[in-house]
């Protein structure tokens, strides 16, 4: 740790009032070491990181970091703020904010040293000492664990405070904790009764920090509440699978993560709290309760594939909307490349053999290996049997991201009756928050042990099943399918000013965040309409008008860059170039580095130049009838011309705002030229918020 931090790195009097701010005071220290090449790339990257999850925590501790190709060597600043700085952390401001910069391709060693120091944050005579070093030297000496917190100090995972310097202390937490596990069964009580046995794993996006503070936080609450609790860190460092052994004796495992846990079925059939790594840092004692309180009921899950943030049913406290969000996100994101694949195929088979491809025999009763005609029906109808998985996979992965695999099979029946009885897409939808429902329900009731077995393969997909079945079938299939009609009907009739403000709004939706619920919102919208082998004109304007739009944000910031390059970073000029290609291609993420780096001027320009967009697409009748492909399915497009000029304008639309609203804001930047770096990053007023990509 030597080398990570010293005393020209530690900033006492931290002046910055925004977390913006305060990552730049600390990063222009680590810039005149030479430790980080470049600062606003290195900012881009830190205020990435932080759109995935906040990086503030209980107890006054702010810890922005990320992984950087502009960082030289592992690096640590630490700030100390007199007033507090908001990094979203419940509990209020922090006050020691600790700025991790870690290369690209930093080797093991390295990231475990950092994350012992995660691990040290958890201890609260060390941010205690941190509070009241007098000076820079102390403040880094104590990170470094040259000095102690206080007399006899223990870091609280049993190590002392300058295990830091330990750089296998992170990967043998997991070994350690079984030993102890073990000591403590050996001495068990003369009543022949041992304590509960939880098995935890935790991870986070980069892994450097939260995975083990998180890690700390459980095993502090475990010795506590008296359970043996075994911590499974899963970070940057590699991670050392829990012995087999001790996952079979345990009672209860907790997953507190952001990223999908690796092999997690390891842990089947036991009961199981899922959630973020946030909570299992904030609160840990709730979560071992909650596991008892599962095991109590007989509560087990089964093995499932391993699950990402978006398709968990959300941590205890969130709101239902936000919940609706999660499982609703989670069924589309595994729809979309249903809807890709089967969308290009649709279209590629009229591309060569015309309209009339969609009136050809089958393919296994007539196929010539010499005629297009035959190659274009084949296409056509694979992709027709592509498409007609898209209802049956949204409806079981909604209900799969409510209950897990239980819900997947009554998810798909209900998906697939949607689908047979014509309510489309919206049925979908239905059926799959109702076996999502239904499944959840069934978990709840206390199953003798006996019977638990056999609960996920066999009772609850039967009963779910047959529920969601009559559901469908016979009270709400017939009304949904009705409703999804009308939808069709009033979108086939929009015509003039309405079709033009809708291809507006879409614009507007499409560009608001860059791949994220609200884009994909607008996005599904549209290939729900082209997700038949004739849809109807308007649903193939309307596909048309959200891939005009959708491709308009990258192509003006690579534009932008090109004819203003002094307005934009040597990095952002570098990803200007990369944004021509992911623009044509129609994938909006391309611009998401620039709206992190300054979304109050990137996201307006944008939303404005694909609402322009959509509107003029709308207007000129501009048709498609594949769901992806940007500039490569041109031949596709109906009146392609004037679609490409409406690509244009509001490609033009969107560059001009934005070297207009930058152009303004140079004269400000360059005011606090030659100050301190301190002080010239509490001075600046460009709050730099990231953006969810």
């Amino acid at each position: 740790m030597s080398d990570m931090i010293t005393a020209d790195l530690v900033d006492l009097d931290l002046s910055a009032d925004t977390k913006e701010a305060a990552a730049r005071a600390l990063a222009e220290r680590m810039v005149a070491l030479g430790r980080v090449t470049d600062l606003e790339g290195f900012l881009a990257d830190v205020a990435a990181r932080e759109a995935q999850m906040p990086t503030g925590l209980d107890g006054g501790i702010g810890i922005p970091h990320c992984r950087s190709a502009h960082v030289t060597e592992p690096t640590l600043a630490f700030g100390r703020s007199a007033a507090g700085i908001d990094f979203g952390a419940a509990d209020g401001p922090a006050d020691l904010i600790f700025l991790i910069a870690a290369p690209a391709g930093a080797d093991d060693a390295h990231l475990t040293i950092l994350s012992s120091l995660a691990r040290q944050l958890m201890n609260s005579e060390f941010t205690d000492a941190l509070r009241s070093a007098g000076d820079a030297a102390t403040a880094a000496a104590l990170i470094r664990g040259d000095e102690t917190p206080a007399k006899g100090a223990q870091a609280a995972a049993g190590a002392p405070a300058g295990a830091a310097q330990n750089t296998a202390a992170a990967p043998a937490a997991a070994s350690a904790g079984t030993a102890a596990a073990n000591t403590s069964t050996d001495s068990g009580s003369d009543a022949g009764e041992r304590p509960f046995r939880i098995v935890a794993v935790t991870s986070c996006p980069t892994g450097i920090a939260h995975t083990y503070m998180a890690a700390e936080s459980l095993e502090n609450a475990g010795r506590e509440a008296g359970v043996e609790l075994v911590v499974e860190t899963q970070g940057s460092a590699g991670f050392t699978r829990l012995d087999p052994d001790v996952i079979a004796a345990a009672d209860g495992v907790i997953f507190a993560h952001d990223v999908p846990v690796r092999d997690k079925d390891r842990f089947a059939g036991k009961p199981t709290v899922d959630v973020g790594v946030k909570a299992g840092i904030n609160r840990p004692a709730e979560l071992i309760g909650d596991v008892r309180a599962k095991a109590a009921r007989g509560e087990v899950t089964s093995g499932s594939a391993p699950s990402t943030p978006v398709e968990r049913a959300g941590e205890a406290g969130e709101g239902y909307g936000t919940k609706l969000r999660k499982w609703l996100m989670s069924g589309v994101s595994y729809m979309v490349p249903f809807v890709a694949a089967g969308g290009l195929l649709i279209a590629l088979g009229f591309a060569i053999g015309g309209y009339q491809v969609n009136k050809a025999p089958s393919v296994m009763d007539h196929f010539v290996w010499t005629q297009g005609d035959s190659w274009a029906a084949l296409l056509f109808q694979i992709g027709v049997v592509s498409f007609g998985f898209l209802v049956p996979v949204l409806a079981g992965y909604i209900a799969y991201g409510m209950a897990d695999r239980p819900g997947l099979v009554p998810g798909f029946v209900g998906g697939m009756i949607a689908s047979t009885i014509g309510a489309g897409f919206l049925g979908g939808l239905v059926a799959g928050l109702i076996a999502g429902g239904v499944v959840m329900s069934i978990q709840k009731v206390k199953i003798p042990a006996a019977v638990r077995g056999i609960m996920p393969v066999v009772v609850i997909p039967l009963i779910s099943s047959a529920i969601v079945g009559f559901l469908m079938f016979v009270v709400i299939g017939k009304p949904i399918a009705s409703a999804q009609k009308g939808l069709t009907d009033w979108l086939n009739g929009l015509s003039g000013s309405n079709a033009i403000l809708l291809g507006a709004l879409l614009g507007l939706m499409m560009c608001f965040d860059l791949g994220g619920p609200v884009n994909k919102v607008a996005y599904t919208f549209a290939t729900a309409g082209i997700a038949v082998s004739n849809p109807s004109d308007s649903a193939m304007k309307i596909m048309a008008a959200v891939m005009a739009a959708g491709m308009v944000p990258p192509l003006a910031m690579a534009l932008a860059t090109t004819v203003r390059g002094k307005l934009f970073t040597e990095t952002e000029r570098e990803n200007g170039k990369a944004a021509w290609v992911l623009g044509a291609s129609f994938i909006s993420e391309g611009a998401i580095p620039f709206a992190a780096a300054d979304p109050l001027r990137v996201i307006p320009s944008s939303m404005v130049g694909g609402a322009v967009t959509g509107a003029l697409s709308m207007a000129f009748g501009a048709t498609l009838r594949a769901p992806h492909g940007g500039i490569f399915v041109v031949p596709l497009i109906g009146s392609p011309f004037l679609y490409l000029i409406a690509i244009a304008v509001g490609v033009c639309v969107t560059t001009a705002l934005v070297v207009i609203l930058k152009g303004l804001r140079k004269p400000a930047q360059q005011t606090p030229a030659g100050g301190s770096a301190a002080g010239r990053a509490a001075t600046s007023k460009e709050a730099k918020q990231p953006v969810a990509a």
